[in-house]
């Protein structure tokens, strides 16, 4: 294959490249390795400061994407390495079988009859999905996909059967595929830290202690409760939930660097709260607060809120009561006093990690935190290049379109 402009990860930022590009008259392959585009931002609730749905934005940038004749994209498929020089790059992609074809339809009868249940990914496993799912309710391109771990295969076959459009294909196999291109838009984005590493806060040993991005999903009208905010041990609405900020950020033993945007998330999701549970008490335990620029209205919005509390200090634990409540305890070092209060469910504010931290891609270089670092030919954007939320993506992205154009125009 080849094209002007690869672009690799179909988030956002990925999505604004690679359209922004084509629109531009320069031929772009998008390279995206979860079955959908959209990447992380499919999965949040509402936008911070607007607290407004990011569907409506990704619906946009979906019909832009199927108006563009020289903009091609592959799901399901991983850069694994990145050779040549500007103007003669060289991308190997794996890509990976879906087992389900384009002529899919999306009815739903395969889910019907299959028999395998597996932890819904979309949804961090708060729930589950068949082995043979649609991503989510916005899914693009809406294609069904097949969990290759969790598949019985032919030895089952019943999704096979049931699918009278003959879209599902139990012997496909990965393919290698070698694009040459003249300039890479990097945008692998980013991963929610590891919870389970915070031995101290108690992630996946007490159930009503939940990451932001669940909480994200608990609120979504397509999450696991169907936007409903409970409490996963009990079902029940929790009336007091605090905010344990910088977990995992702003810490020499995990991230060092400030993640940008949890304090905000935070807020967003203090507001998701206590708007739909009109007597819940909301705690916020930070070390500095973070809301910069045209984001300070939206803090004083939140902290106008007479039941949203802030308390400056650090979570030294947390433990778990007979009831399922937790314990946090903390220094409040605005007075110097130690803190221990009795809430019903507790929020990490877990940093943002770029995927290259974890997942390197071969020829690429990358600072001491696995985040892109940029030369001539190869420009990262979004939080594959720094952590930046959803609008400074987008710019960014935007950025990294006239610098690959530059480098194609010599």
């Amino acid at each position: 294959m080849e094209a002007d402009i690869v672009v690799i990860g179909g988030g956002i930022a990925g999505l604004t490249a690679a359209v922004e590009a084509a629109e531009t008259g320069y031929s772009v392959i998008l390279v995206e390795k979860n079955p959908y585009l959209g990447g992380r931002v499919t999965q949040l609730t509402k936008y911070f400061p607007k607290v407004c749905p990011p569907y409506c934005g990704l619906e946009i940038l979906f019909k832009r994407l199927q108006n563009c004749r020289n903009l091609k994209y592959l799901t399901m498929a991983e850069v694994k390495r990145v050779s040549g020089s500007p103007g003669d790059f060289t991308v190997t992609v794996e890509k990976k079988p879906r087992f389900v074809t384009d002529a899919c339809t999306a009815c739903g009868a395969c889910v019907e009859v299959c028999p395998v249940e597996i932890p819904n990914p979309f949804n961090f496993g708060m729930d589950k999905c068949k082995a043979i799912y649609f991503p989510h309710e916005m899914a693009f391109p809406p294609i069904y996909v097949i969990d290759a771990e969790a598949c019985k295969g032919k030895e089952c076959g019943q999704c096979v059967s049931a699918c009278k459009y003959n879209a599902i294909d139990l012997d496909m196999k990965p393919e290698e595929i070698t694009i040459k291109t003249k300039a890479i838009i990097v945008a692998t984005g980013w991963n929610p830290y590891d919870a389970t590493k915070l031995d101290n806060l108690g992630f996946g040993k007490y159930p009503n202690v939940i990451t932001n991005m669940m909480m994200e999903r608990l609120a979504s009208p397509n999450g696991p409760t169907k936007g409903k905010i409970l409490r996963p041990s009990d079902g029940k609405e929790p009336k007091t939930v605090a905010f344990v900020q910088c977990a995992g950020s702003r810490d020499e033993n995990h991230l060092p660097y400030c993640s940008a945007i949890c304090c905000l998330a935070s807020m967003k999701h203090a507001l998701y709260i206590r708007e739909q549970i009109p007597d819940s008490k909301v705690y916020i335990f930070y070390i500095d607060l973070r809301a910069y620029g045209r984001y300070e209205d939206f803090f004083q919005r939140v902290a106008s809120d007479e039941n949203v509390q802030f308390i400056k200090g650090k979570i030294a634990k947390i433990e778990e009561t007979e009831n399922g409540n937790l314990i946090v305890y903390a220094e409040d070092t605005a007075t110097g006093r130690k803190v221990s209060m009795e809430v019903e469910m507790v929020v990490l504010a877990t940093g943002m990690q770029p995927t290259t931290a974890v997942n390197k891609i071969e020829g690429l270089e990358y600072d001491e935190y696995g985040f892109v670092i940029e030369r001539e030919g190869i420009i990262p954007c979004g939080v594959a290049r720094m952590p930046a939320d959803v609008a400074s993506s987008n710019r960014d992205a935007t950025g990294a379109v006239l610098k690959a154009i530059q480098v194609i125009r010599g």
